[in-house]
């Protein structure tokens, strides 16, 4: 069973800094695409920043400048460092995953549980 673990989330005053991380765990053969979203209260869940198949990065248009994805190909891990927060960046903050447990298997949607961003001014 694969599991996608967020952790990192807080309470930080505006201008101040995170870092989220997602650990995939479980029997995993490829990961073909990886990325945040968040999903602020009474809004839709929405794009952060993801690594899409062939490797490049998107961004919303919020975030660019301020956020940076990375990851661990090694540990299966996936990082959001996010600087400059602002309270509009105060959201949920959930880890998503396409990928393949083995390798003649379909692509399946994985996400995790959400950590807590609150961004206070």
């Amino acid at each position: 069973q694969v599991q996608l673990v967020e952790s990192g989330g807080g309470l930080v005053q505006a201008g101040g800094s995170l870092r989220l991380s997602c650990a995939a765990s479980g029997i995993i053969f490829s990961i073909n695409v990886m990325g945040w979203y968040r999903q602020a209260p009474g809004k839709q869940r929405e794009l952060v920043a993801a690594f899409t198949s062939d490797g490049s990065t998107n961004y919303a248009d919020s975030v660019k400048g301020r956020f940076t994805i990375s990851r661990d190909n090694a540990k299966n891990t996936m990082y959001l460092q996010m600087n400059s927060l602002r309270p509009e960046d105060t959201a949920v903050y959930y880890c998503n995953a396409v990928l393949r447990t083995r390798y003649d298997g379909p692509p399946t949607n994985y996400w995790g549980q959400g950590t807590q961003v609150t961004v206070s001014s």
